[in-house]
């Protein structure tokens, strides 16, 4: 911990001169010693090996069975069509992965490219890679510190951090400050300095400790580089899903052969039976759909300007149950400004226009006609003020030249300039409110100069600690008129005092309302940030966030609390603050360990761990550095808050399409097989043929679940509670709605089977049933089948609310897949060509009307279930209500 120790300690430890700095030998050992100071990464795979590492999936094995089977039964263009989808699947998934690993090249491109050290008792300017510990860096306003530093000399030394640590002002460093306790957080450590952050004010010289992975940019990128296969709520799902397929059509084929052989039956015949029950049994189309589904899901983000870089964080958003942000930049504005003035004993709503010149004169900043700035944001934030009342920093310039000043000191904390006017010269000093009082003799009070007595002192010392308690910055103003060139000695005695200014980083305007409709739909929002608690807090109750400082936490105290300890402690914690990288990834995992889906915002370098070990990261798009994009799920375009809100909403949407479409081919799918293998136990002739099954995959398993894929969704998605991720597909009554549907296609399939043979004289058990007979009943089999899952696909939209409730033609794809399917199917039957590939016949006009009535019949039974379901709620809600 060098932080811990004094200059001298430090250097002898690291063997150092300061005022010669290392021998050229002595820095070649410890190069070889130590390494290049350059930031590493795992060695990156071949792209033969990712693209393989994307079949390692129970349903891809699935689908690849399912091509051997329609390649077994002669079905060439399905088995290729499978095959093309596998890749496909695979090809989106090695971009996708290629795409991660550019986290942690923008990482190692921040380091800085050029030094200055002190080696052989020169002053040099050497490639950062070049530097080793024990080098002394000289450090100078503009450039970036090339590793990590124990300072050793320090002249108003200004360091902007908000890489590592998220605060929005640079940080004040002095090299002879000491801190003993080891949990102290990195922005309080004024005695370092760190890899990549950037001096912006004053100068300073510093002995390297620590470089490459052993900074703590170094600590950042191990962290980004950790192999995190964590699979979102979606992908365990259908993982699940696939292994139950998988094992279901095993065992489906297994018990076939088993009552086949019993049966005494062919074996071709048993062989053909089995691959037909196998096709059945497997939604071949699952993968691909899920894949379209998201795909178009993600083309809706963007028109909300979330852009979607991993198609799984489309889903896990809907899941998300708990907001991490990042405070500068997302929740608030990242730029200083000013709220409250003081001045004549009263918060006023018009500020002098002394008091505005002098904080505009004094200042060192600059701004132009397009808002773009230069300096000290705090500075910068006083320009701003006066340029809201016309009184710019050229104007003032040019008509108070600056004729000498003494420059802001860490010690004085003031900063005083010596202008021209037109009778003479007027000095302006800003700085501490305590130490200005201190110098001032007098103060302006209702535009009179008068004695500053003990009490207007603590009277200005009060207003000021209770604006500081608000989290706002306090600089105060002074001044006195002399009519000659002082020189900076004089400056600072006995002024007039004009009164102070509080200034914030004000939150975002439309991040209020955004964390309001969060919570309305039980979604906890949490501020993680670097800054100080009291700023923090204050930040988050104006937002809602949080209620009062209670609810905050320091990483001091995180590290004092066991794993088991904070996931106790942190249910109730709304704010995090002064903490490190390592303390957001502990915060995120702690409540992933809890069973919350996490989603991550920030824009930093410090945020991106934080960003990959989230079940759903977020990075801004405008502001957000290259890091933060590379380690993120999703980033914003427009940097806005309340886009991840609408993102959630879209993601909700997209899960409950998926579920559906998953659910509606499961049904089918469970038909197909009720069908095939109650056939088989019952000894009866088996209704379809294994190409029909195809046929009617095709025909149900694209278009109808693609449809329901892309459902515009039911409005009151935000008004539900988060989706438990380790709910199952079949939650909440899915299950058995699948199981009844797939029993009622199943049942009525069989039954129009029956009644086609019973046309023709035979019942399901006779013997020698005529080929005619037999492929009448089956068509017959044929068209329930198809029908009955394109009706049925109306139904699945919603769980409760009838298809009339949400729309009949809210969803036009719907309504023109099952349209395009019946079509299909009638042509199949009548066109005689393919009526002989699928050896089918044409049905009278009678029989149409029956298999019709047949088909709509699980539609309709599902309907009456729902409204059954509605009336039950009513008089559920009436009942609560009267009591």
């Amino acid at each position: 911990m060098w932080f811990s120790k004094t200059q001298n300690e430090a250097l002898q430890e690291l063997q150092v001169d300061p005022a010669v700095g290392l021998k050229t030998e002595e820095v070649q050992s410890r190069l070889e010693r130590y390494g290049p100071n350059r930031l590493k990464g795992k060695p990156k795979k071949s792209l033969i090996s990712l693209f393989f590492e994307q079949l390692k999936d129970m349903l891809i094995y699935v689908l690849l069975g399912a091509a051997v089977v329609t390649f077994a039964v002669g079905e060439y263009v399905d088995a290729i069509i499978i095959l093309i989808v596998v890749v496909l699947n695979a090809v989106i998934g090695l971009i996708q992965e290629n795409k991660a690993e550019k986290a942690i090249e923008a990482l190692q491109q921040m380091t800085t490219p050029k030094s200055i050290v002190r080696r052989d008792g020169e002053v040099k300017e050497i490639h950062s890679g070049d530097i080793v510990p024990g080098d002394i860096v000289l450090i100078d306003a503009g450039r970036y510190i090339p590793a990590d530093l124990r300072l050793i000399e320090s002249a108003n030394l200004q360091i902007e951090e908000s890489a590592l640590t998220g605060e929005s002002v640079p940080s004040n460093k002095a090299a002879e400050d000491l801190y003993k306790d080891p949990g102290t957080p990195i922005g309080d450590l004024s005695n370092m300095a760190f890899m990549s952050t950037l001096a912006t004010y004053g100068r300073g010289e510093g002995v390297v400790v620590a470089t490459a992975m052993e900074t703590e940019m170094g600590k950042i990128a191990k962290i980004l580089d950790e192999d995190l296969n964590e699979k979102t709520p979606l992908q365990k799902r259908l993982e699940e899903l696939g292994k139950i397929l998988g094992y279901a059509a095993i065992g489906i084929c297994v018990l076939i052969f088993i009552i086949g052989l019993f049966q005494q039956r062919d074996l071709f015949e048993l062989f053909l039976t089995s691959i037909s029950l196998a096709v059945a049994a497997i939604p071949e189309g699952l993968p691909a759909i899920v894949a379209i589904v998201l795909a178009l899901g993600v083309a809706r983000m963007s028109k909300i300007n979330a852009i979607v870089k991993k198609l799984p964080a489309v889903e896990a958003l809907g899941s998300v149950n708990i907001i991490c942000s990042d405070k500068t930049g997302t929740l608030t504005q990242n730029k200083m400004t000013v709220v409250k003035h003081y001045t004549s004993n009263k918060l006023q709503d018009e500020p002098p226009v002394e008091l505005i010149k002098a904080f505009v004169l004094c200042s060192d900043a600059t701004l132009d006609e397009n808002d773009s700035s230069t300096g000290d944001p705090t500075e910068v934030a006083l320009l701003v003020f006066g340029e809201q009342y016309k009184l710019t920093k050229k104007s003032l310039d040019a008509e108070h030249q600056r004729a000498s000043e003494k420059p802001f000191d860490s010690d004085r904390k003031l900063m005083s300039t010596l202008n021209e006017t037109e009778t003479g010269y007027r000095v302006h000093t800003k700085g501490a409110i305590d130490q200005l009082v201190q110098i001032s003799t007098s103060v302006i009070v209702e535009g009179k100069i008068v004695p500053l007595t003990d009490e207007l002192k603590q009277q200005y010392l009060q207003i000021a600690e209770e604006m500081s308690d608000s989290a706002l910055r306090i600089l105060g103003a002074a001044y006195k008129d002399t009519d000659r060139l002082i020189p900076p000695g004089e400056m600072e005695q006995d002024l007039t005092f004009l009164g102070f200014v509080g200034m914030i980083d004000p939150p975002r305007l439309e991040v209020k309302d955004a964390i309001q409709e969060a919570t309305m739909a039980g979604i906890t929002s949490v501020m993680i940030t670097g800054d100080h608690k009291n700023t923090a807090a204050a930040i988050a109750k104006e937002l809602g966030i949080a209620d009062s400082i209670e609810q905050s936490m320091t990483g001091a105290e995180i590290d004092q609390l066991s794993d088991e300890a904070f996931s106790q402690k942190i249910k109730d914690i709304r704010v995090f603050a002064r903490v490190s990288p390592e303390h957001k990834v502990r915060i995120v995992k702690a409540f992933k360990a809890a069973g919350h889906t996490v989603s991550m915002t920030g824009d930093g370098v410090n945020d991106a761990p934080s960003l990959k070990n989230a079940d759903v990261g977020v990075a801004m798009g405008i502001t957000g550095t290259d890091v933060s994009k590379g380690a993120s799920d999703v980033i914003l375009t427009d940097d806005n808050f309340s886009t991840i809100v609408h993102a959630i909403r879209e993601g909700r949407n997209i899960y409950s399409n998926i579920r559906k479409a998953v659910i509606f081919l499961l049904s089918c799918n469970l038909g197909e097989v009720i069908a095939i293998l109650a056939s088989i136990v019952f000894f009866w002739p088996v209704p379809l043929l294994a190409t029909q099954i195809l046929w009617v995959n095709l025909v149900t398993d694209t278009l109808p679940a693609i449809a329901l894929g892309v459902d515009p969704g039911e409005d009151d998605v935000m008004k539900r509670k988060p989706r438990d991720p380790k709910e199952s597909f079949f939650a909440q009554g899915a299950g058995v709605r699948a199981i009844l549907g797939g029993t009622l296609i199943g049942g009525l399939t069989l039954a129009a089977f029956y009644i086609g043979l019973r046309e023709h004289g035979y019942s399901l058990g006779s013997a020698g049933i005529s080929e005619e007979a037999m492929t009448y009943a089956r068509t017959m089999a044929f068209v329930v089948l198809a029908a009955s899952q394109l009706f049925y696909s109306l139904s699945m939209r919603s769980m409760t609310k009838s298809i009339f409730q949400v729309g009949l033609f809210s969803n036009k794809l719907l309504i023109g897949a099952v349209i395009l399917g019946l079509a299909l199917q009638f042509a199949v039957i009548t066109i005689p060509v393919l009526a002989e590939a699928f050896k089918v016949h044409n049905l009278g006009l009678n029989d149409w009307g029956l298999v019709i009535v047949l088909a709509l019949i699980p539609l309709a039974i599902n309907e009456v279930i729902k409204l059954v379901g509605r009336l039950g709620s009513k008089k559920e809600n009436a009942s609560s209500t009267n009591a």
